[in-house]
């Protein structure tokens, strides 16, 4: 079965952000799959995690796999940050924060005005997707039927700001660093830093100590899975982009708005889509804990815990089919059930 697709870059114009500050030509990198229905009632967005680009979740897209493009319109917008959609790495003048939603603000204006959507059957999301996943059913109650929540909060926790805080102190201890978000040339042994904290967070102890550091990456030692296995990704992504996305990951708050003021229960209870929380029961970024105190402020609303020691890559089983095979039937099932 051929699948089709299309990819597109969305320009926004200078878009006046939650700061104030101004993002100069702002432009919103996307791709689509699947056919939209003639009443444009099947439409999942499904917004990218940290360092992602589009590509990296395509994986999950697919009949036999968690979002079926025969059946279901996905749009992928990049993240503001990532490299394709604007970033410090193609735009001189990137303000130092823009938010989550300052991104799902830039996505429900492309979509209206690139496709016609002003509904949407439901928004998935792992990790920083699932913050804009979240962002997406608290700004727009009206128009979104479905949230899946799949490692991700609602408010980034201090736990997690600490991480977060320990990733940005490793770059800004290099001599490259020249403050805010802008580096003099790539700060390599900064990024290397920041890639082994990192290692040290995604995955569980137990993870480690069953060695599927080696087992399910081939590595042939913990150097080999932390240098050659684990570290290119970031260090492909960059030191400016990487800090400019961990401060939209630190400011995530679905609350933090003109709606709500900062008072969180006040934008859960406000959230009318049927949302699906996904957490890893090993994840220290958005542990199982965190999601159940949103639970009793949601209209609709059921929490399962991923039964996994992969941390919080339970959430983005790619490698890993046990998690994949929970994941894909959770999903299914509430994309199946009536709104």
């Amino acid at each position: 079965m051929t699948i089709p697709t299309e990819t597109g870059r969305f320009a926004l114009g200078d878009l006046k952000l939650q700061s104030g500050e101004v993002l100069p030509d702002a432009t919103l990198s996307w791709k689509s799959y699947g056919t939209l229905s003639p009443s444009r009632d099947n439409v999942i967005v499904y917004p990218t995690s940290y360092t992602a680009k589009h590509s990296d979740q395509e994986w999950l897209i697919a009949p036999d796999k968690v979002l079926d493009p025969s059946r279901w319109f996905i749009v992928t917008p990049d993240m503001f940050g990532n490299g394709l959609s604007s970033s410090p790495s193609n735009t001189p003048d990137y303000p130092n924060l823009v938010t989550a939603t300052d991104n799902v603000r830039a996505q429900r204006r492309f979509l209206s005005e690139q496709f016609g959507i002003d509904r949407i059957a439901a928004v998935y999301g792992f990790s920083m997707g699932a913050q804009q996943a979240y962002h997406w059913a608290a700004l727009y109650p009206d128009a979104v039927e479905r949230a899946i929540i799949v490692a991700g909060s609602a408010r980034t926790s201090t736990h997690n700001k600490v991480f977060l805080l320990s990733l940005f102190a490793a770059l800004e201890a290099a001599p490259e660093y020249l403050g805010g978000i802008r580096y003099a040339s790539e700060p390599a042994k900064a990024l290397r830093t920041f890639a082994r904290i990192y290692a040290g967070w995604a995955m569980s102890h137990s993870w480690y100590r069953q060695d599927l550091h080696l087992s399910a990456t081939g590595a042939t030692d913990l150097e080999d899975f932390l240098t050659n296995k684990w570290a290119p990704d970031f260090i492909a992504a960059g030191a400016a982009n990487l800090h400019a996305q961990g401060l939209t990951w630190l400011n995530g708050d679905i609350s933090d708005n003109d709606l709500y003021g900062g008072d969180l229960v006040k934008a859960l209870n406000a959230i009318e889509a049927s949302i699906l929380l996904l957490p890893g029961r090993t994840d220290m970024y958005f542990p199982p804990d965190d999601n159940a105190l949103d639970v009793p402020h949601l209209a609709r609303s059921e929490l399962r815990p991923i039964p996994s020691i992969w941390g919080h890559v339970a959430g983005a089983p790619e490698n890993n089919p046990p998690d994949l095979a929970f994941l894909r039937n959770a999903v299914l099932d509430w994309l199946d059930r009536p709104v």
